[in-house]
């Protein structure tokens, strides 16, 4: 059984309604006690992480993530849920779960600090398709999926892990934007793989292929 955080941060509707096309089972809740049972949790989640961490503390997602996480349990995280999974956000200045050590840096930071003048071309957010370059072995979430597939992005905010390693795959806006980081037991992405069409079907496929009719 498959898990859906609801922390009143939006985008959720998308996502059940592309696991009810996998016909995969899940519950969605706002309370981490409906959630124990489950196998898998996927933690979405659009807007600003002040926000999102106020929402988590008041329901008690903050603590039952950290568990969950540390007993060592699938967690797949998306956009705003991938974000926030790091230390720190630059976003409201906001101390985050800190389950994968890193920081969130705002786009124009990253293009300043390294020489880029975007002249426009690059805004924020960055919205729309783009490519993944696979990155340390891929992922196994993105088994079946060619590289180089598109995939639908929207965030002004970048995620820098401590360790490249983790980074899974990128894609290219201005800067290398890492756009799939696992660390053991935990998988994010930064685009939306409920948005994305056939691949990202494939995505979360391979996500809740345990729960999926034979």
């Amino acid at each position: 059984m498959i898990g859906i955080v609801d922390y009143n941060a939006g985008n959720i509707t998308s996502v059940e309604r592309a696991l009810k096309a996998l016909k995969a089972s899940f519950v969605r809740s706002e309370k981490p006690s409906d959630l124990t049972e489950c196998d898998r949790i996927i933690f979405p989640g659009v807007g600003d992480a002040e926000y999102a961490m106020t929402q988590l503390k008041k329901t008690g997602f903050d603590v039952f993530l950290k568990e969950w996480a540390a007993a060592g349990k699938r967690l797949a995280g998306i956009c705003l849920g991938s974000q926030i999974v790091f230390d720190h956000s630059d976003e409201g200045n906001v101390q985050c779960l800190g389950l994968i050590p890193g920081k969130i840096r705002h786009f124009s930071n990253l293009w300043k600090k390294a020489g880029i003048n975007s002249d426009g071309k690059l805004k924020s957010p960055h919205m729309g398709w783009s490519d993944l370059t696979y990155k340390n072995g891929g992922s196994a979430l993105l088994k079946n999926i060619p590289e180089h597939s598109d995939f639908y992005f929207v965030h002004s905010y970048v995620i820098c892990p401590e360790d490249s390693s983790v980074i899974k795959a990128t894609a290219d806006y201005g800067i290398e934007v890492p756009s799939c980081i696992e660390k053991d037991n935990i998988t994010v992405f930064q685009f939306h793989p409920e948005k994305s069409g056939k691949y990202g079907l494939e995505i979360l496929k391979n996500f809740t292929k345990e729960d999926l009719p034979c």
